[in-house]
C-alpha cells in the first residue's frame, strides 16, 4: 500500500500516457475494420474515409464507451490474487498498455492488420502468468479467443462469399441489371438495416443504460430493418437507366451497393468506438481505480469521463496520422474490391460480428474482416488474391499475442525493479 500512497500520482501519470499510447495504435490500426473496403472499392477517398470514421470512431467512444468497465479485461485474471499487492495490478496494466501500443506501432508500420483486443490480451496474459502466477490466468477464456483466429475469419468468409455470388448472379450477371436491382437490392437493404441496427444496440449502444437482451435487440432491428426497405424500394424504383450498355447499368448499380456499402461501415465504426476503445482504457481504468481508492483491487470500476475522452483523443490522433497504412493493406493488398464485393465484405463482418455476439463467442472485428475480403476474392478465383500478403497478415495475427505477452514480461519486471513491492 505505501507503494500506491508515496508514486500513486506519478504512476497515474505514466498509464495515462501508455493508455493514450495504446487507442494511438487502436486509430491507427483497427480502423482499416471499418473504412478499408470503402476506399479499397473507391467508393470513397481515404481522406474522407479518414473523416468520416474519426466521426464515428470517437462518438461510439465518448458516447457509448462505458460508464463502469471490467478492471480485468475481459476476465482474463483473477483479481482476487492481488489484494494484498495491488501495486502488480498497477504495473501489469501500464506493462500492457506499453507492450501492446509498441506491437501496434510496429503492426501499422508494416501495414498489417492485427487485432487491437488479441494484442491487449496476450500482454495481459504474459505479466499475470510470469509475473504473478501460472494460476492467475483464466485459460479457458484465453482458448475461446485463440479459437476464434480460425472461427470469425471462416464465418466472414464464407459469408461475404455467397452474398456476393448472390448479387453478381441475380443482379450483376443478368440481362437487365437496373430492373434487377430494383427487385434486389430491397432484399439487401432489409438486410443492412437490420445489421445495422443489432451492431448498434448489441455492440455500440450496450453501455448506455439500455437495458435490451439480444432477443429485445433482434425485434427491434427487425421493425427498423421494415421501415429501412419500405423507404429504401421508393429510392431504388425511382433510379432511371439512360444507360446505353449492361457495362453502364452496372456502373449505376455498383452505386446503389456503395451506399450500403458505406452505412454498414459507419455503424462498425460506431460500433467498434465503443467496444474497442476498452482496449486501450480498460486497463487504465484498473489502474484508476485502485489508486484513487488508495489501494483497493475491484472487479469492476468507475469509467470517469476524462479517460473516454482520453480515449477518443487517442483513437482520433492514431487514424489521422498513420491509419492510412491499414486500411490500404484491407481495401487494396488482399484482392481488388468493387462497391458490391465491398458491400458483401463490410456486410459479412457486421453479421458474424451480431451472431459472435449473440452466441458470446469472442471475435476480433480484423479477423472478421480480412475474411470477408478473403471472402469476395475467392469468388474471383484464387488467382484473385495476392496470397503473399494473405500470408503476411496470418502470420502477424499468430505472433500477435506472444508478442504482446514477452513485451509485458518485460515491462513489468522493469517497473516492479524501479519501484519495488510492499
Amino acid at each position: 500500500m505505501l507503494i500506491i500512497e508515496n508514486y500513486g500520482f506519478i504512476l497515474l501519470v505514466i498509464a495515462a500516457l501508455c493508455g493514450l499510447f495504446m487507442a494511438w495504435g487502436v486509430g491507427a490500426n483497427d480502423v482499416a475494420n471499418a473504412m478499408g473496403t470503402s476506399v479499397g472499392s473507391k467508393a470513397i477517398t481515404i481522406k474522407q474515409a479518414i473523416i468520416i470514421a474519426m466521426i464515428f470512431e470517437c462518438a461510439g467512444a465518448y458516447l457509448a464507451g462505458g460508464e463502469v468497465t471490467s478492471t480485468i479485461r475481459k476476465g482474463i485474471i483473477d483479481p482476487g490474487l492481488l489484494v494484498n499487492q495491488p501495486e502488480l495490478l498497477v504495473y501489469g496494466m501500464i506493462s500492457s498498455l506499453l507492450a501492446a501500443g509498441i506491437w501496434l506501432l510496429v503492426a501499422t508500420t508494416y501495414g498489417w492488420p492485427v487485432s487491437t483486443t488479441h494484442t491487449i490480451v496476450g500482454a495481459i496474459v504474459g505479466f499475470a502468468a510470469v509475473g504473478i502466477s501460472t494460476d492467475a490466468v483464466n485459460w479457458g477464456k484465453v482458448v475461446q479467443i485463440a479459437a476464434s483466429w480460425v472461427i470469425s475469419p471462416l464465418l466472414a468468409g464464407v459469408l461475404a462469399f455467397v452474398l456476393y455470388m448472390s448479387v453478381r448472379t441475380f443482379i450483376l450477371n443478368t440481362s437487365n441489371p437496373i430492373r434487377s436491382a430494383k427487385r434486389g437490392v430491397p432484399v439487401y437493404i432489409f438486410l443492412v438495416g437490420f445489421v445495422i441496427s443489432m451492431v448498434s444496440l448489441v455492440k455500440g449502444l450496450k453501455h448506455v443504460g439500455l437495458d435490451i437482451d439480444f432477443q429485445e435487440a433482434v425485434m427491434y432491428a427487425l421493425a427498423i430493418a421494415f421501415l429501412l426497405t419500405i423507404l429504401g424500394s421508393v429510392l431504388v424504383s425511382r433510379i432511371k437507366s439512360h444507360a446505353r450498355s449492361v457495362h453502364e447499368e452496372i456502373i449505376s448499380v455498383e452505386r446503389v451497393f456503395g451506399v450500403l456499402m458505406l452505412f454498414t461501415a459507419c455503424a462498425m465504426a460506431f460500433a467498434h468506438g465503443s467496444n474497442d476503445v476498452a482496449n486501450a482504457i480498460g486497463p487504465l481504468a484498473a489502474v484508476n481505480s485502485v489508486i484513487s481508492s488508495g489501494g483497493v483491487v475491484a472487479q469492476e470500476a468507475l469509467m470517469p469521463s476524462w479517460l473516454l475522452l482520453l480515449g477518443a483523443a487517442g483513437i482520433a490522433l492514431g487514424l489521422v496520422t498513420y491509419g492510412y497504412r491499414v486500411i490500404q493493406t484491407v481495401g487494396t493488398s488482399i484482392t481488388e474490391l468493387t462497391p458490391s464485393s465491398g458491400f458483401a465484405a463490410t456486410f459479412a463482418s457486421a453479421a458474424t460480428v451480431v451472431f459472435a455476439s449473440g452466441a458470446s463467442i469472442p471475435v476480433s472485428t480484423t479477423h472478421t474482416l480480412v475474411g470477408g475480403v478473403l471472402g469476395v476474392g475467392l469468388a474471383h478465383g484464387l488467382a484473385a488474391l495476392n496470397l503473399r500478403m494473405v500470408g503476411t497478415i496470418f502470420t502477424s495475427w499468430i505472433v500477435t499475442l506472444p508478442a504482446g505477452a514477452l513485451l509485458s514480461i518485460f515491462f513489468f519486471f522493469f517497473l516492479k525493479g524501479i519501484f519495488g513491492v510492499s
